[in-house]
């Protein structure tokens, strides 16, 4: 039986090595070398964590699920400048297929408003951009943490079982890479996060712009803008695509090094 296993093994091209061990009489046996089949360590260039971050937002099965994460840093941006604007936060809803609800108490119009809308689209990619910007600094361990404390935070307000779910399984995955993963692990890991919010910021203002322009988002934030500032929505949607663009290409000089 042992001989059919090693001919299998060698194979299937797995290196073994073969002995006697002490006081195992006349019988030969066999061993892997741990040195020589283990898995490399996961060691991503931050040209390669993009390309890992856009394959998660370029294509639509992907997107699908992706999509989620992006959601989470969109109402929570809502959730936090509420909060820092003085407004009462009631609670947050995400939603199976990537819409949300952030709902705040307040003056119904006036800058605590104003900064609460046009907090949803830009927040991804302004996440991003300081994430881009503790990696540059070195600063991967608080980043990662920096990212469970705010998720914590956040799932006080989450007021559904889906937004429960997706919060915590998030959570749970930055905790795990953090507490169980060697630092190569977690430097790849915090790399290919921060790209994915810098591109995954960018893609929701051009999908909101292709509803706008189809009729099919009268009530989108760029729309709430536009009644609470006068201002033009087309203006708003300008500004969104302006800082997830420019938050891109900010954080991306500091992810390269140039």
């Amino acid at each position: 039986m042992f001989e059919r296993d090693k001919v299998e093994l060698r194979e299937l091209g797995v290196p073994l090595e073969t002995g006697r061990q002490v006081g195992s009489g006349t019988t030969d046996g066999y061993r892997i070398a741990r040195r020589d089949y283990e898995l490399g360590e996961i060691d991503l260039e931050p040209d390669e964590a993009a390309a890992v971050a856009l394959a998660a937002v370029l294509p639509q099965s992907a997107w699908r699920l992706s999509r989620n994460a992006v959601t989470i840093a969109h109402e929570g941006g809502h959730g936090l400048i509420a909060l820092l604007t003085g407004r009462r936060l009631d609670g947050i809803r995400l939603h199976s297929d990537t819409s949300g609800l952030t709902v705040s108490r307040g003056r119904p119009a006036g800058i605590g408003m104003i900064l609460t809308a046009a907090a949803g689209y830009t927040a991804p990619s302004l996440l991003g951009l300081g994430g881009a910007w503790l990696l540059a600094a070195g600063h991967i361990t608080a980043l990662l943490w920096g990212a469970i404390l705010l998720l914590a935070a956040m799932l006080v307000m989450i007021r559904n079982a889906y937004g429960v779910l997706t919060v915590v399984l998030t959570g749970a995955l930055f905790f795990l890479i953090s507490w169980l993963t060697e630092p190569a692990v977690q430097a790849a890991f915090a790399y290919g996060v921060v790209w994915f919010l810098l591109l995954g910021g960018v893609r929701p203002v051009f999908e909101l712009q292709s509803k706008r322009s189809g009729g099919r988002a009268p009530d989108s934030d760029a729309d709430q803008l536009s009644r609470l500032t006068h201002v033009p929505a087309a203006l708003w949607l300008f500004l969104f695509h302006a800082v997830t663009l420019c938050s891109l290409i900010g954080g991306g000089r500091w992810l390269l090094g140039l």
